[in-house]
């Protein structure tokens, strides 16, 4: 028998063996192509045992066993959790364009205080020399806008239903 014809029956029967053994199908995977590639090196030697499964199994085993000798102190997850979540550029482009409808509702004064301000960068001085205003109207213009889109952002959205005029739909 080659290795081929062996990997094609043995394989998933050694991997099923080495799930139970692992606790872990991740594990298991990885001791399966360890063992694989040893087997795979050396197969003039597997293939005149006795048994070859069972000398695979055995192979399996010990490298189970070194492993947990080799690497006692860490122990294995079955999940990576990201330390961060990333947000989906779906939600981030929806929000966006909530964003920018709820500005464009703004008084154009308020609107333009928020742009200059938070996508321009410019401290409040900087926007009072260039709307021609104080910096303490600024600070007024900026306040009443925040407070209008936080209004605006929290309040559940509402759609228009094009083929049946009155009818609201929560969103």
């Amino acid at each position: 028998m080659t290795f081929e014809e062996w990997a094609r029956v043995g394989l998933p029967k050694l991997l099923r063996f080495a799930t139970v053994l692992c606790g872990s199908g991740d594990l298991a995977a990885d001791l399966v192509q360890d063992v694989a590639v040893k087997a795979h090196r050396h197969w003039d030697r597997v293939a005149t045992a006795d048994s070859p499964n069972a000398y695979l199994r055995k192979m399996l085993v010990n490298e189970y066993l070194s492993w947990r000798r080799k690497w006692s102190r860490f122990v294995p997850r079955a999940e990576i959790v990201p330390s961060e979540q990333i947000a989906d550029h779906a939600n981030q482009q929806a929000d966006r364009d909530q964003l920018l409808t709820e500005l464009a509702k703004l008084p154009r004064r308020q609107r333009a205080v928020l742009v200059l301000r938070y996508f321009g960068g410019l401290s409040d001085p900087e926007i009072a020399e260039t709307l021609g205003c104080s910096a303490s109207t600024v600070r007024a213009h900026a306040s009443r806008a925040l407070a209008a889109l936080r209004i605006e952002m929290a309040a559940p959205q509402t759609f228009h239903h094009p083929s049946r005029p009155g009818v609201t739909h929560a969103h």
